[in-house]
């Protein structure tokens, strides 16, 4: 039996401070980007926007909790004015980079990253999230900042096949043994809290062209973090099953995105198939069944 094993790998407006609810997005199409954190947590993001020097001062949030409704994710302050909101002045003048360095897992969609004196590890990773769905390659850059210790999220993918002749996919996404959800979303799966995700699925050399494209993206299942999702026709658009499948998410918190890569299952096997079933049965999701 073929199982796909968990593949490890985690805005500019106002320069006032600022917070979100997510693997921090701190910008869009940016370029000469470089990351220092001082002694004090705090991290300093120098990089270049439409030709012009800009400085993001980013702090106050590690890791992630748990989903709960008595609160929100942990999230980065974030001063787009690189101090002057904050503290009234030029923090990049006396800014002192004690971060070395990165010795952490590996990171997909990494740009650089580092390594505090603490032990924790800060990143920053790019990455076209806003592909659109069904066949789309095109989107702006998006920066995001992550700042963790110990292990990444797991996102776990294993490929099987509904109704014997479609290839399809399901798994998990947990953090820290947790199963990472949301609890409110809109009708086309836009998380409305801070804790939600969606799961971003390309597929390589399919209906939609040569090369990487994206199929789909769907939110994470409330209460158990599982997904399933098949490449059957989905209304008017093909089929887009591909030689290969990649699936991107967002850590929760402020920890990194992670990205798995994997194969179809191949030709249909009669005796996997069941064992896969019952695979998705174990998810014990009411969303998610053997077809």
């Amino acid at each position: 039996m073929r199982r796909l094993l968990p593949f490890l790998v985690v805005l500019a407006a106002l320069a006032v401070p600022a917070t979100a609810g997510a693997a921090q997005l701190i910008d869009r199409d940016v370029t000469a980007v470089s990351l220092e954190v001082n002694a004090q947590g705090q991290a300093l993001i120098t990089y270049k926007k439409a030709g012009k020097l800009r400085r993001v001062l980013a702090w106050g949030a590690e890791n992630a909790i748990p989903p709960t409704k008595s609160r929100k994710q942990v999230a980065f302050k974030v001063d787009y004015s690189g101090g002057w909101g904050t503290y009234h002045k030029k923090i990049w003048t006396s800014f002192k980079n004690v971060c070395h360095a990165y010795s952490g897992p590996p990171l997909a969609w990494k740009l650089t990253a580092c390594t505090a004196p603490d032990g924790s590890y800060w990143a920053l990773q790019t990455w076209q999230r806003l592909w659109p769905n069904y066949g789309g390659d095109e989107a702006p850059a998006e920066l995001y900042l992550s700042h963790w210790t110990g292990a990444l999220p797991v996102l776990t993918i294993t490929t099987d096949w509904a109704y014997k002749k479609f290839d399809h996919l399901f798994g998990t996404f947990t953090y820290d043994d947790q199963p990472v959800y949301g609890f409110l979303a809109t009708k086309g799966g836009n998380p409305l809290d801070t804790f939600g995700r969606n799961l971003y699925l390309d597929t390589f050399d399919s209906a939609y062209g040569k090369g990487w494209h994206r199929e789909n993206s769907f939110l994470t299942h409330t209460g158990s973090g599982a997904f399933c999702y098949g490449f059957f026709a989905h209304g008017a658009h093909p089929v887009g099953n591909g030689t290969k499948y990649r699936a991107t998410i967002i850590g929760p918190g402020v920890t990194p995105l992670v990205m798995w890569e994997g194969a179809p299952a191949g030709s249909f096997d009669a005796a996997r198939h069941l064992e896969f079933a019952d695979q998705i049965r174990a998810l014990n999701d009411s969303k998610c069944k053997p077809v």
